[in-house]
């Protein structure tokens, strides 16, 4: 079960939810059947509620949302794309970075 301030993000939202925030926003790009994509969930969720307010997690099904996965060019998942004013600042392949890795990225963002 995803944090209750995790952001699912769709094509209609994805504008108002990423590009026009005011904080930092990590963007998960998963999917259901992969397994490293459930490995990194409990750490997204650990982050998005100690970062409440300071920056936003949200995550894009891929097999939901192809038309989101085209446009940042989603090749392997999980992908994380770490954004600031509506632009990709950072990202990380795969789920191996630790949390507090994660955390920092966000935090240089702040």
């Amino acid at each position: 079960m995803a944090h209750d301030t995790i952001v699912t993000l769709t094509e209609d939202n994805f504008a108002e939810e990423v590009e026009q925030s005011s904080v930092p926003v990590l963007v998960d790009f998963w999917a259901e059947w992969c397994g490293p994509c459930k490995a990194i969930g409990p750490l997204l969720d650990q982050i998005a509620g100690e970062m409440d307010g300071s920056a936003k997690i949200a995550k894009v099904n891929v097999d939901e949302n192809p038309a989101l996965a085209q446009r940042f060019n989603v090749r392997s998942i999980p992908l994380l794309l770490f954004f600031k004013n509506g632009e990709v600042k950072d990202q990380v392949i795969g789920a191996g970075t630790p949390k507090q890795g994660l955390v920092q990225k966000l935090e240089a963002l702040a």
